[in-house]
């Protein structure tokens, strides 16, 4: 910031990272001069909307004149009915990464410290910098999850633990049994968020934070996404389940009409066809499974992901690679120095990619 930029601006702010999203296919097709880039780099459902879902937003549009409901009420309560739990264990956000943000506006303040392992989710340092906070970083071991350190930096000053799972931009997930043992080690005047953006493409084998621990936890929040699984990235609809109490509070920071009149909609249609969306949500599966394999094949050391993308560990090659397999059409989301995140696409997409890859590494 130069000597002379109008207004004071805050600490936090001005030595804050902005948020680096993925890479567009249009961006990468001017950038190489090349045509038919397809993108992998943002973790979205490669399948259109289901009708229904289609129909909703079309119906709702002619309505855009009026504000939406700043609650979501009709949404909050088809969630909760979903879900299995009473409308005031659910409220309803700006995507998830906006609901962690009011998560940190409720409870974190200037010195608190928040505790997440690392590398995880790109968020969560900038959300803890805005604050005035201080990120405590549990390294991973071996890829995964190290909970009993995770429990072993919680200090009298954290306010919040983040466990993302699956993990992003690694993959693996952690079981509501391991959740369960670390949660006991932590106290109960600390907020720990299960961060369940990929929840869809998880085994069911790892379990249910929202039945399997919210009862007998109150200080967990689970947050979730109508983005990935349910196709709706650019509607910008989460959702958060609490104890009644959290829900309250954090609800006292959700920005007027956040959530607008469309997206409401939307997600709405999609939580009463969700099981529309299963097939899809097979098939991204199925083809996670496949490209696992075919990278195994080729003598790929994986993390063990249960979500809808694969993440290649490349060091000091990150950049490289990324940026041949962009020059061929192949945009994925690079991580400086540590690897690279590839989205799950459609079948003929991760063909694409594979080829591309082989090529790039021979």
């Amino acid at each position: 910031m130069s000597a002379d930029s109008p207004g004071d601006v805050r600490p936090a702010v001005s030595q804050l990272p902005a948020y680096r999203p993925g890479k567009g296919a249009a961006q990468a097709e001017a950038e190489h001069g090349i045509t038919d880039a397809i993108k992998l780099a943002s973790n979205e459902n490669p399948y259109a909307p289901i009708p229904q879902v289609v129909d909703a937003i079309v119906a709702a549009a002619v309505e855009v004149n009026r504000y939406s409901d700043h609650r979501a009420g009709e949404l909050r309560s088809a969630i909760a009915e979903w879900l299995g739990v009473g409308d005031d264990h659910v409220t309803v956000g700006c995507g998830s990464v906006g609901l962690i943000q009011q998560l940190f506006l409720t409870y974190v303040d200037p010195g608190d410290e928040v505790v997440t392992p690392w590398r995880s989710f790109e968020v969560y340092p900038i959300d803890t910098m805005l604050m005035g906070a201080q990120l405590v970083s549990v390294p991973l071991a071996d890829g995964a999850f190290d909970l009993d350190a995770v429990a072993d930096a919680v200090t009298e000053r954290t306010k919040l633990v983040l466990i993302a799972t699956p993990n992003n931009p690694t993959g693996p997930a952690v079981s509501t049994t391991a959740l369960r043992a670390m949660l006991e080690q932590i106290p109960r005047r600390v907020i720990v968020l299960i961060d369940e953006a990929y929840r869809e493409f998880v085994d069911p084998s790892f379990g249910d934070p929202v039945h399997d621990l919210l009862p007998n936890f109150p200080n967990v929040v689970v947050s979730r996404s109508m983005s990935k699984a349910y196709g709706l990235a650019g509607l910008r609809v989460g959702y958060l389940v609490a104890d009644p109490a959290v829900v309250t509070e954090v609800d006292k920071t959700l920005l007027p009409f956040a959530v607008n009149l469309v997206a409401q909609a939307g997600a709405l249609a999609a939580v009463r066809h969700r099981a529309e969306y299963q097939p899809k949500i097979d098939v991204i599966i199925s083809e996670r499974e496949r490209v696992v394999s075919a990278l195994e094949a080729a003598g790929w050391q994986l993390f063990p992901t249960q979500a809808n993308f694969v993440y290649l560990e490349l060091g000091d090659r990150t950049d490289g690679i990324y940026v041949e397999l962009e020059r061929r059409g192949v945009v994925t989301r690079p991580f400086a120095g540590e690897g690279i995140r590839v989205t799950i696409g459609t079948p003929a997409e991760n063909d694409r990619f594979l080829a591309a890859l082989a090529d790039v590494i021979s």
